[in-house]
């Protein structure tokens, strides 16, 4: 960014969600209301970050500061090219997953539906406050935030599994935030700044050890989120929750999230050259390469559907990380693409598992035989994305694979387009083995067309024809891919790369 401008828009955009609670809250004896309240604060959420888009691609970065604690260290939020990456994909996404929501609480009857709509309002005003910070103490703030806000999504059903799955989640979330206000308390020691630089803002003069000790706490803090093997196994296990949240968590928020301070630890707080020099680069593709293919050979043993996409799942995120290992430029595009390009594809999927729960109760893939001559719209848009997680043009899961195997074979890197490649194969596998039983198997029920709500089949249509769109004009669009790229190359003239 060349340019910043003061705005509450970024504020705005945060607060939006927040007032919606209060709104939700008092509207809890009124259903209709409260839906309403939540499907407009998605609508404006979204509108509020779309009008910051033409000045974003233009070089101006919207920014407000909310106040200054010391000199270096301000609660503030900033607008970028990454930021608005991940605050527009989210937002509009909340939107669909909002509509969706409504048809799946009431197609399940789901008790505590105010707290629901509630809790998933500060999940989105936390993902706003992560993707426009200015600096990593705001980053951590919020970061904190949406750990504490997706608990009660999490041990929504108050099961015994339910709350045992909660429970654990929050021990990981809440662990890897002390780890980040250990690496926010070094890295402000060290450079005298928290502020997102691209190519990073330590001195040359740092040692190795210190990098290697600020990466590690890096690595427990957003590597959690980011689910990077072993710090994975609170995901599957946080699969108890209603769909509509594993989709939140899988897609939207809480993992991306990870993923997103990553990118800014990496990109804008260590430097990518730093980390290659100290050898912290190679311990996080490993990392990832083994995170890819280890996650992709677990899918194909699950039966339980969501706990077969909580691995895939498990998987694509690490596409993201070992691209952002890479000091390639195509591969860090490749990886920052993926980030939206798997949002969008992953979201269709947990779509389709929950429309096919709620209009069936069938939960495993063992009883999905025949599934889709009875809900064939479903099942063409699980197979949509299906075809784009697996790497098939031209969905948009292709563009992303595409850059980010060009970007090791331009490193020279073999062995990690190999797991790119192995784990496509993998994907196809795990994947397609559903879309086959459900168009082809035999099944000892009569199967009729039945699909689901409007309500849940209308978003998983749309985010399965946005896959296809996007796939076929990403290049046209001055958006994901074209902000990908100045990313990736603001952060290697940076002295990143």
């Amino acid at each position: 960014m060349t340019e910043t401008y003061s705005s509450l828009t970024p504020l705005l955009a945060v607060m939006v969600p927040l007032a919606a609670v209060v709104l939700i809250i008092v509207s809890r004896q009124r259903p209709n209301l409260r839906e309403s309240w939540t499907i407009m604060a998605a609508l404006a959420q979204f509108a509020l970050v779309a009008s910051m888009m033409p000045s974003v691609l233009d070089g101006r970065s919207p920014e407000t500061t909310l106040f200054t604690i010391s000199p270096g260290i301000a609660l503030a939020l900033r607008v970028d090219w990454l930021g608005i990456m991940f605050g527009a994909s989210a937002s509009f996404l909340w939107i669909l997953t909002s509509v969706y929501s409504i048809g799946y609480v009431r197609g399940v009857s789901e008790h505590k539906q105010t707290r629901y709509f509630g809790s998933f309002a500060v999940c989105l005003a936390a993902t706003m406050g992560i993707a426009f910070s200015a600096n990593l103490f705001t980053l951590v703030i919020f970061y904190e935030i949406l750990s504490v806000a997706t608990y009660p999504l999490v041990v929504h059903k108050e099961t015994p599994e339910a709350v045992a799955g909660g429970r654990k989640y929050l021990v990981y979330a809440l662990s890897a935030g002390v780890t980040l206000l250990l690496a926010l308390a070094l890295t402000y020691y060290e450079s005298g700044s928290v502020e997102f630089v691209p190519g990073g803002i330590l001195a040359g003069d740092v040692s190795n050890n210190t990098i290697l000790m600020l990466f590690g706490l890096f690595l427990v803090s957003f590597g959690v989120k980011s689910a990077v093997m072993p710090l994975h196994s609170w995901l599957p296990t946080a699969m108890v929750a209603p769909t509509p949240v594993s989709a939140l968590l899988h897609a939207v928020a809480v993992v991306k999230a990870g993923i997103f301070g990553l990118a800014r630890a990496i990109g804008f707080i260590i430097g990518p050259l730093a980390m290659h020099q100290s050898g912290a680069m190679d311990i996080l593709a490993g990392l990832a390469a083994a995170t890819i293919v280890i996650a992709s050979l677990i899918a194909l043993r699950q039966d339980n559907l969501k706990a077969r996409l909580a691995y895939s799942t498990v998987g694509h995120l690490s596409y993201i990380v070992l691209g952002m290992s890479i000091l390639s430029v195509d591969a860090w595009t490749g990886g920052l693409m993926h980030m939206v390009n798997h949002a969008v594809m992953k979201i269709t999927l947990f779509f389709c598992a929950g429309a096919i729960y709620v209009k069936v109760h069938l939960q495993n893939v063992s009883d999905l035989n025949g599934i889709g001559r009875q809900m064939p719209l479903t099942m063409g848009a699980f197979a949509v994305a299906s075809l784009g997680l697996a790497g098939f043009p031209p969905i948009v899961g292709f563009i992303s694979k595409w850059f980010l195997v060009s970007g090791t074979l331009e490193t020279g890197q073999w062995v990690f387009a190999g797991a790119f490649l192995i784990s496509g194969l993998l994907n196809a596998g795990y994947l397609f083995s559903i879309v086959v039983r459900a168009f082809f198997a035999p099944s000892d029920k009569p199967m009729k067309f039945a699909e689901a709500s409007p309500l849940l089949v209308v978003p998983l249509i749309i985010t399965a024809v946005l896959s296809v769109v996007l796939g076929l004009f990403q290049h046209q669009v001055p958006y994901f891919y074209q902000l990908a790229s100045w990313v990736a190359t603001s952060i290697g003239s940076g002295g990143g790369m």
